[in-house]
């Protein structure tokens, strides 16, 4: 499966990586959403995820559709083996959200965690550092 330019799978890790950058809306997350699906519906085993806001500029998000996602994913999810979704977040807006999704999908196999500091989410995610950081040179903006 192809897919888009902000999103990889490291199949050695059991990882997906999201980086947005710019404009963080519903389209985005809807799109990501789908391409997550197809590989959940196309993986034999489960794999952790690793969000990356840090070049995301903007966001045009809002509380009732952070909730709708977050019980959707809850529910489509729901059955599966436990994963972990980190999301490392430093914008107040981002973190306010991450913890809405956080909260909406407690007791569910989706652990969500949010981070600001990239190390600490490669420990819990017990993954390299260099892994999670932007195949860029570590630049996310660019």
């Amino acid at each position: 499966m192809k897919l888009p330019p902000d999103l990889e799978f490291n199949d050695d890790l059991r990882l997906l990586i999201w980086r947005p950058r710019g404009l963080l809306d519903e389209a985005a997350v809807n799109r990501v959403i789908s391409v997550l699906a197809d590989l959940e519906a196309n993986s034999k085993e489960p794999f952790n995820r690793f969000t990356d806001t840090a070049a995301t500029h903007e966001v045009e998000l809002n509380f009732r559709y952070v909730i709708h996602i977050s019980l959707y994913r809850r529910l489509t999810y729901s059955g599966r083996p436990p994963i972990k979704s980190a999301i490392l977040a430093t914008d107040s807006t981002m973190i306010h959200y991450a913890k809405l999704h956080t909260l909406m999908t407690q007791g569910s196999p989706i652990k969500v965690q949010l981070f600001q500091e990239r190390e600490s989410a490669s420990r819990w995610l017990d993954v390299p550092i260099e892994r999670l950081t932007a195949s860029n040179g570590g630049d996310p903006t660019k």
